[in-house]
């Protein structure tokens, strides 16, 4: 029995597709070849580099002698506790090191009020009442705490903290890396500040954070130097004259 030859099936040519066009060398930027060109683009990176240091060495000289410690912290009426974000609604591991700082101030006798800045910008997130009740879970009346919900960043904390509640002297606590910009800020506002920074472990969130204020350096010079005002003002509150005013 012959065996019928089928003819093969046209496969259809795919079209070639085109290369990429890489570009000349003679596009590319080049370094200067003479000596004065070479001194002009090195002196043009120093001077860059300089610039992006400038913010930060203006929070480290503002703040050079106002940083202390939990145990050496002048004794003030106002303690400021900034909010650093809520796991499943209870404060974080880093916002609960500033609550313990603001507890062992008030237990100790060095501030009278607890005013606790942070985000309720949605109403599944609320920032100052989770903060309010680890206070008062460690020992600090809640009458003596008293709640900004609208710290939406540190310069609205410390503009609405002088405009708003009226604090004209205050410590600040927050992290290490945070606690210089927090004060210089807080001293463009015009409340005269004293940091303190408490310790927190060198994990992720610690080198994001020390990462994360060589860049927010830049922008709190900037609201030192132009005072704008906070994303949301308002009226003035007696929340804290009302709290210096109870007995407890």
């Amino acid at each position: 029995m012959r065996h019928l030859k089928l003819p093969k099936p046209r496969v259809p040519r795919l079209s070639r597709l085109p290369r990429p066009r890489l570009p000349r060398l003679s596009s590319l930027p080049r370094l200067p070849r003479t000596r004065a060109g070479q001194r002009r683009a090195v002196q043009g990176v120093v001077l860059l580099c300089v610039l992006a240091l400038l913010p930060a060495t203006w929070m480290y000289v503002v703040t050079g002698d106002r940083l202390r410690t939990a145990a050496d912290a002048p004794r003030t009426e106002v303690a400021v506790v900034f909010g650093a974000g809520l796991w499943d609604g209870e404060p974080s591991p880093y916002l609960a090191n500033r609550l313990d700082a603001a507890a062992e101030l008030y237990r100790a006798g060095r501030v009278k009020v607890v005013l606790v800045t942070g985000d309720n910008s949605r109403e599944d997130y609320d920032e100052p009442d989770a903060m309010r009740t680890y206070l008062t879970e460690h020992g600090v009346p809640d009458g003596r705490i008293v709640s900004d919900y609208a710290g939406f960043d540190t310069w609205d904390s410390c503009v609405r903290a002088k405009k708003i509640f009226g604090v004209d002297r205050a410590v600040l606590i927050s992290q290490g890396f945070h606690i210089r910009r927090a004060v210089a800020l807080c001293q463009a506002a015009g409340v005269e500040s004293y940091g303190v920074g408490v310790s927190a472990k060198h994990d992720v969130t610690w080198y994001y954070g020390g990462a994360r204020e060589i860049l927010a350096a830049g922008k709190a010079a900037l609201d030192a130097a132009f005072k704008p005002d906070p994303h949301f003002l308002g009226p003035r509150e007696p929340g804290v004259a009302r709290a210096l005013g109870t007995d407890g």
